[in-house]
């Protein structure tokens, strides 16, 4: 089974970044962040993690408040390096787990988290400033990625004993994986600060200090706080620290605290931490049952004939599929969509099995792959192709034969809108 090797905690202002990038390791302002990060990168090289369970906050850059989550988990294959607005960072992508990610998923809704999923955004300095300084990463990375981004910006924001309880919850996740993985899990953010208003610059050394003490010996003290509370000790934006409860509930009630660092050079304490649980692992039967409460909810449905749940798995494999079928609701990519299928096809990111699928309207094929209906009905939509058409072919049968199982054996529909070509089915009854 997999297990959990140590918590990681760092801070994630881009002044880490900026100071790797421009390389000034040996610039007295600087070499406090690098010397902070040197027993993070030495404890990654001797534990070897295969996996970083990564939370962190995204700064607007890849998620926008058109559509803002509380929990939002990646459950993608891999993950670019966001541009901030000044072109992204020049690090290699790390590659994700997703089936680690999967179960993970499914085991937080399982426990009542109400979870969204993402793939293919790109991660900014939230995940990329720390992660950088922590493992070397040319030509590639040394671990996989399971990135868990937090919507602390907005508020209502969860509370701090919400976290401390996802936390708790990953432990309970992560450990009843049935593949032996070692994970390590990091939390970002913080420490003290404000970037905004007249409080811009607020800071507290004590604050952070008492934290990090906290943390390590009465996390439930912390998880009583209020998000007011958090931002009277340790500024509004350093309210994040509550990211680093999540990571604190995934380990034993007591740890070992192996490292800890503090430096404030500018706008926000630059705090590094190791952490290494003292308890023992989930026992191979409470495992077990966990699993089984894990799959409870779809038990049974794998023996429904020509059934396929759209599952996190589905949802990897089918993605750059669902993904080209989902640009048909664009009018411009539709119109050339139309106006040369074939080249339209050529030039897009899919497998030559799935080029052919959709040129050869293959319904049935496509739904056994991965595809989801909902872009199966956009795709006939565009093509003029009714809904009817597609759920007959995916029976196996003729329009009239599928017809005459429902109880109006005349009605035909799509989701076509007002731009919609002639539609050759759509005729008055007679």
């Amino acid at each position: 089974m997999a297990q959990i090797i140590g918590g990681l905690a760092a801070s994630h202002t881009p002044t880490i970044g900026f100071a790797f990038d421009r390389d000034k390791r040996n610039d007295p302002v600087w070499a406090p962040i690098f010397e902070a990060f040197e027993p993070v990168q030495q404890w990654i090289a001797e534990r070897r993690p295969d996996v970083l369970l990564f939370i962190y906050n995204d700064h607007v850059t890849s998620f926008f408040f058109d559509h803002y989550s509380a929990f939002a988990l990646g459950v993608g294959r891999q993950w670019q390096v966001a541009d901030e607005g000044g072109g992204a960072r020049d690090l290699p992508p790390v590659q994700g787990h997703p089936a680690l990610a999967a179960h993970i998923g499914r085991s937080l809704m399982a426990d009542e988290f109400d979870m969204s999923f993402f793939q293919e955004r790109a991660l900014d300095h939230g995940c990329f400033s720390p992660l950088s300084v922590m493992c070397p990463h040319e030509p590639a990375w040394p671990v996989q990625l399971v990135p868990l981004q937090m919507g602390v910006l907005q508020f209502p924001l969860p509370s701090a004993r919400r976290c401390f309880k996802l936390g708790q919850a990953l432990r309970r996740a992560i450990e009843s994986y049935p593949e032996d993985l070692r994970v390590a899990v990091v939390a970002t953010g913080g420490l003290s600060h404000q970037v905004h208003g007249e409080r811009a610059g607020f800071n507290n050394p004590e604050w952070d200090a008492r934290f990090l003490d906290l943390l390590a010996q009465d996390p439930e003290q912390l998880a009583g706080m209020t998000h007011a509370e958090y931002a009277t000790l340790g500024g509004l934006e350093g309210a994040e620290v509550i990211m680093w409860l999540v990571m604190r509930g995934a380990l034993s009630q007591q740890v070992r605290c192996l490292h800890r660092s503090y430096y404030l050079p500018s706008m926000t304490g630059i705090a590094t931490a190791i952490y290494e649980p003292l308890g023992q692992g989930m026992a191979p039967a409470a495992a077990e049952r966990h699993r089984a409460h894990v799959d409870a909810q779809l038990a049974g449905a794998e023996a429904l004939p020509g059934t396929y749940p759209f599952t996190l798995e589905r949802s990897v494999k089918g993605y750059r599929l669902n993904r080209f079928l989902h640009q048909l609701v664009q009018p411009d990519f539709r119109a050339r969509f139309l106006a040369d299928e074939a080249a339209c096809l050529a030039a897009a990111d899919l497998s030559d099995d799935e080029r052919r699928m959709v040129a050869q309207r293959d319904w049935q094929g496509l739904i056994r792959y991965g595809a989801i209906f909902f872009m199966l009905e956009k795709l006939g939509a565009v093509v003029g192709v009714s809904n009817l058409h597609i759920y007959a072919a995916m029976r196996g049968q003729t329009l009239e034969d599928f017809q005459q199982t429902r109880n109006a054996p005349g009605a035909l529909y799509s989701v076509a809108g007002t731009q919609a070509g002639a539609l050759g089915w759509d005729q008055p009854a007679v």
